[in-house]
C-alpha cells in the first residue's frame, strides 16, 4: 500500500512541475517575444554597466530577469562592441554613460571594447565615466571618457601588473607524490610548479618580457586618451604616486571627484534636461534588439574557440572532433563566402588541436578563412590558427607558446605510505603497464614517452613552418615554449596583422569578395530555451558549490584540468592571470 502511495505521489509531484514549467516557459517566450521590437526614444544614452566578467560570447539567458542573482553577472564581448560601434551611427543615440564597478577582462578584450569607444569618440558624440573603484582594467577603458569622475572615497588602482604563479611541489613532497616529466622547450613551464616551488629563469624571464609589453600597450593608449606623457606615467605607476583619490585628480589620471548623481546632473545638462530622471538610458542588451543587420545573400561564418582544446568536454571547452565539424559545416554552406575563426584559448590535447588544424587546411584554398586572436591564443590555441590564411592579434594577446609536454604523476609511495594501498600486476609483455601510476618508470619507458614528445614538437614545428611560410629552424628559434604578446609575434613573423575583432571581419569580406554586402553569422549556433533551462537546472549544485568554495575554486579548477590531461598536451604555460 505504501509502495502505491509513493507511486502514486510521484507522479504527482511530476504533473505539478511539468505544469509549472510549462507556464514558465510560456512567460519567459512572452517577455522574450515582447523584446523582439524595441524603439529607441530620440536623445538616447547607451548606458554600459561596466561590472562583472567580459566573456567572447554570452548565451542569452531568458530567465535572468526572472532570477537575477541566480548567476555571476557576464557580459558578451562582441554584443558590448556591437553596441558600440552601431550606436556611433545612430542620431538617436547621443552618447554613452560607462559606470564602472570590478570589472574583469583580459587585455585584448579590453583592447576590443576601447577601440570600439575610441571610434565612437570621432562621431563627436560624449563618453562620461563614473566609478568608485577603479581598476587597472577598468581605468583602461575609463580613460577614454571625455568626462571621468570617480567617488570621493572611491580609490584608482595605478601601480602595474603582477602575475602570480601557485607552486605545487611542497604539497606533492608532503604526499610522497612524484610528477613524471616530458617536455620540449626550455621556456615550456607548465610543469614548473610540479618540480620546482619557484620561477626558473627563463619563465622568469620570459614573464618580465610579457607583462612589460601589455603594459606598454596600456600606457601608450592611456597616455593618448589623457594626454600625459607616457614617461609620466610610467613614473606615477612604478612610485605608487596615487594613494589617495585626490591624488588621482591632482595627476589629471581622473576629471573629478563626485557622486553619480553629479554625473548624471551633467549627463543631463548636455541634453538639455533639467530633471536627471528624463534621461532616456538604454542599456546594450535593449540597445541591441532594437536593430538587425539587412539582409544579405552572402554570408561571413564567425566561428568561436573559446577555452581548452579537449577531445571530449562540455560547452565551455573547445572539443576537437566538434569544432572540426563546425569548420566543415561552414565549408560546405554555398552561402558562406568567408571564415573568421575567433581563437580565446590556451591549449590542450595535440590531438584535438590536430583534428581541427587538419579541418583548416581542407578549407584553406576553398573558402578565406582569417584567425582573429582573443585574449590568448597559444600552444594549442596557435597551432590551430597557424595554418590560417591570415593571422590578426591585438598587441596585448597572449601567444606562441610553441611546445609541448607530457605529465604523469608517481602515487606508488603516497597510496602505500599515506593510505595504506598497494599493488601487484600480471602482464603479458614487460612494459604493458607504461601508462601506470602505481610505480617509477624505467629509463627505457621515460625515453619511449620523450620521444613521443619530441616527435610531436617536430610535428608543430613542421606545420607551423608550413602556414608561416619559413622554415622549421626559424620557427624553433621562436618556439621552445616561449610565450609572446601580439606586439612581440608581429615583429617576430608568428602573426600577420595588429587588429581587432572587426578587422577580421572586414578583412575576411575582402578576401571573399563580398566587402559591401554580407551578414555575419555565428558558429557553433547558441542552444534553445529548452536546452538552457536544462542546462541551468542540472548545473545548479555546481553553481552552488562554487560561490560556497570561491576561495578554493582556482585550485579545484587546475585538479580537474590535471585529470582531462589525456595524452600529449600542447598547453600554455599555467593560465595566466594578469592583475
Amino acid at each position: 500500500m505504501n509502495f502505491l502511495k509513493n507511486i502514486l505521489a510521484t507522479i504527482l509531484g511530476l504533473l505539478v512541475f511539468s505544469f509549472l514549467i510549462f507556464f514558465l516557459l510560456i512567460g519567459v517566450a512572452s517577455a522574450v517575444e515582447g523584446d523582439e521590437d524595441v524603439e529607441i526614444a530620440a536623445s538616447s544614452v547607451l548606458s554600459l554597466k561596466l561590472s562583472g566578467v567580459i566573456q567572447e560570447r554570452v548565451v542569452d539567458d531568458p530567465f535572468e530577469e526572472l532570477f537575477p542573482n541566480a548567476t555571476a553577472s557576464t557580459i558578451g564581448l562582441h554584443d558590448l562592441v556591437a553596441a558600440i560601434k552601431h550606436a556611433k551611427e545612430d542620431s538617436k543615440i547621443k552618447g554613452i554613460m560607462m559606470d564602472h564597478q570590478f570589472l574583469s577582462a583580459g587585455f585584448s578584450s579590453l583592447q576590443e571594447v576601447r577601440d570600439a569607444l575610441v571610434d565612437f569618440k570621432s562621431s563627436g558624440k560624449f563618453i562620461y565615466a563614473y566609478g568608485e573603484y577603479l581598476s587597472e582594467a577598468d581605468y583602461y577603458l575609463a580613460s577614454v571618457a571625455d568626462k571621468l569622475f570617480m567617488n570621493p572615497e572611491g580609490s584608482l588602482e595605478f601601480n602595474g601588473l603582477v602575475a602570480n604563479i601557485t607552486f605545487w611541489k611542497g604539497l606533492f613532497d608532503k604526499l610522497e607524490v612524484k610528477p613524471e616529466i616530458f617536455r620540449v622547450g626550455e621556456y615550456k613551464s607548465y610543469v614548473e610548479p610540479f618540480i620546482r616551488k619557484d620561477m626558473s629563469p627563463e619563465n622568469r624571464f620570459q614573464y618580465n618580457e610579457l607583462l612589460a609589453s601589455i603594459y606598454d600597450t596600456y600606457l601608450s593608449n592611456v597616455a593618448i586618451t589623457r594626454n600625459i606623457d607616457k614617461v609620466e606615467l610610467t613614473r606615477y605607476s612604478k612610485e605608487l604616486l596615487v594613494q589617495l583619490p585626490e591624488d588621482a585628480v591632482n595627476l589629471h589620471l581622473v576629471d573629478s571627484l563626485g557622486y553619480k548623481d553629479q554625473v548624471l546632473a551633467m549627463v543631463a545638462s548636455d541634453l538639455g534636461i533639467e530633471d536627471t530622471k528624463d534621461i532616456k538610458f538604454v542599456s546594450v542588451k535593449k540597445y541591441n534588439k532594437s536593430y538587425s543587420d539587412p539582409y544579405a545573400k552572402d554570408r561571413i561564418a564567425v566561428i568561436f574557440a573559446d577555452g581548452s582544446i579537449v577531445n571530449e568536454g562540455d560547452d565551455s571547452q573547445i572539443v576537437g572532433y566538434k569544432l572540426a565539424k563546425e569548420i566543415k559545416k561552414a565549408r560546405e554552406n554555398k552561402a558562406i563566402k568567408a571564415i573568421v575563426l575567433r581563437i580565446n584559448s590556451p591549449g590542450g590535447s595535440l590531438i584535438a588541436s590536430d583534428l581541427i588544424w587538419h579541418e583548416i587546411s581542407l578549407t584553406k584554398g576553398v573558402k578565406p578563412i582569417i584567425a582573429s586572436m582573443s585574449d590568448v591564443a597559444a600552444s594549442g590555441g596557435y597551432y590551430i590558427a597557424m595554418q590560417c590564411d591570415t593571422i590578426i592579434a591585438q598587441p596585448n594577446t597572449i601567444t606562441g607558446s610553441i611546445g609541448i609536454f607530457g605529465m604523469m604523476f608517481n602515487l606508488e609511495d603516497f597510496l602505500e605510505n599515506k593510505l595504506g594501498i598497494t599493488h601487484d600486476v600480471v602482464k603479458t609483455g614487460d612494459h604493458s603497464d607504461l601508462y601506470t601510476v602505481t610505480r617509477s618508470l624505467t629509463d627505457f619507458e621515460k625515453g619511449v614517452i620523450q620521444k613521443g614528445v619530441e616527435k610531436g614538437y617536430q610535428t608543430f614545428l613542421n606545420k607551423a613552418a608550413k602556414g608561416r611560410g619559413v622554415s622549421p629552424d626559424e620557427i624553433d628559434k621562436v618556439g621552445g615554449g616561449r610565450v609572446w604578446t601580439g606586439a612581440q609575434a608581429l615583429e617576430i613573423g608568428l602573426i600577420d596583422i595588429i587588429g581587432n575583432y572587426n578587422d577580421a571581419v572586414t578583412l575576411a569580406a575582402i578576401k571573399g569578395g563580398i566587402s559591401d554586402d554580407y551578414k555575419v553569422v555565428f558558429y557553433p549556433a547558441q542552444k534553445t530555451l529548452i536546452e538552457q533551462f536544462i542546462g541551468d537546472v542540472q548545473n545548479e549544485v555546481s553553481v552552488r558549490l562554487h560561490l560556497e568554495s570561491r576561495l578554493l575554486a582556482p585550485y579545484l579548477k587546475q585538479l580537474e584540468e590535471l585529470n582531462q590531461m589525456k595524452g600529449i598536451q600542447a598547453r600554455l604555460p599555467m593560465d595566466i592571470v594578469i592583475d
